[in-house]
């Protein structure tokens, strides 16, 4: 195991990108990217919808929903399903087989506190009150606690939730801020810009995945927009296919399918970065960037007063990766990165 640096840590997020030295008290914040596709006359407009009952974030385009974030406690973390092509099909997995313990598009880790137990966050099945009767709920989960912001105007929309790591019922051992900012770029599409930072709730708090095994984010691709059904996986250097692509550097990663009458797809766009992230693929429908290298499968601690901060873009597109224009889109969002540090 090796200390975090003893100033918070900032990795660009999904983006995975870079390592940097940042205050725990600045959280990286989603930055509205320049609307490439809709004329100013003619935006789509973005509403949110609450439904504390239903413990969901709806997040609609035209009056029609485009993803929902979910933070009911029957899935032991906050997750976003769905996410709907410009058509309005569903792209993710909510809980596939195989693999129950993914969760559409989210975030987990595995981790220990100081004189504590290690918990896996991850494979959240290990966390049942009761094996033998799931139904009673988990005994460490990552809590929702709230919504420290929600705006929506023009075609532009954002929300930010506070959330909790808690191990045995009580304990809290990381306390989360995720920011999510939607764009409509028109047509269906959209992009999602997702930020968030972890900090120690007291104790210092070591993080114990191997390479695989951590959502940083992960998306599970809906069977039907997977590679075993015939989606092409693309990454910025062109490569395709989990055999060129994963355990790979690159910048974004996308997966494009025809389902039905639509061809559509969804990528991954990682921030400008100092480190380079890999990738991990799978044709199954599993895929996400790694954390540089150095915090990666290898064992890292983060102290009180430090953070781990991460960021990236989710691109829901028409056509494939060439046709739907990730290149240009991700240089855009670069360029709004720039222009809103």
């Amino acid at each position: 195991m090796h200390r975090a640096p003893a100033v918070a840590l900032a990795l660009c997020l999904v983006c995975h990108g870079s390592l940097s030295r940042a205050a725990a008290c600045n959280a990286p914040q989603a930055s509205a990217p320049p609307d490439t596709t809709a004329a100013p006359d003619d935006q789509p407009t973005v509403t949110l919808f609450e439904d504390p009952d239903a413990h969901t974030l709806r997040v609609e385009i035209d009056r029609a929903e485009a993803l929902s974030y979910r933070y009911d406690d029957q899935y032991a973390l906050p997750h976003i399903w769905p996410l709907r092509s410009p058509g309005g099909q569903p792209m993710l997995a909510q809980h596939p087989d195989p693999y129950p313990h993914h969760r559409a598009l989210w975030i987990a880790d595995r981790v220990k506190i100081a004189d504590g137990r290690e918990v896996d966050f991850y494979h959240c099945w290990k966390n049942y009150r009761d094996p033998d009767h799931p139904d009673q709920g988990f005994k460490s989960f990552i809590r929702h606690t709230g919504f420290e912001s929600r705006e929506a105007s023009g075609n532009h929309a954002s929300f930010t939730a506070t959330l909790e790591w808690v191990i045995d019922e009580e304990t809290v051992a990381l306390r989360e801020r995720r920011a999510f900012h939607i764009t409509a770029l028109g047509d269906g599409e959209y992009l999602l810009d997702l930020a968030w930072t972890l900090t120690p709730a007291d104790g210092p708090v070591t993080f114990t995945s191997d390479w695989v095994h951590y959502a940083w984010p992960f998306l599970r691709m809906d069977p039907a927009w997977s590679g075993d059904h015939g989606a092409v996986i693309t990454d910025n250097q062109g490569r395709h296919t989990q055999a060129a692509t994963n355990e790979q550097y690159a910048d974004w990663i996308d997966y494009s399918n025809t389902v039905g009458p639509e061809q559509a797809g969804v990528a991954i766009l990682l921030p400008p970065a100092d480190q380079p992230s890999k990738w991990l693929t799978r044709e199954y429908g599993t895929f996400g960037p790694r954390r540089p290298d150095a915090l990666s499968g290898t064992g890292f601690t983060l102290a009180p007063g430090e953070s781990l901060s991460g960021r990236a873009a989710i691109l829901v597109h028409k056509g494939d990766a060439a046709s739907g224009r990730v290149a240009d889109r991700h240089a855009a969002w670069i360029e709004s990165i720039a222009a809103n540090p």
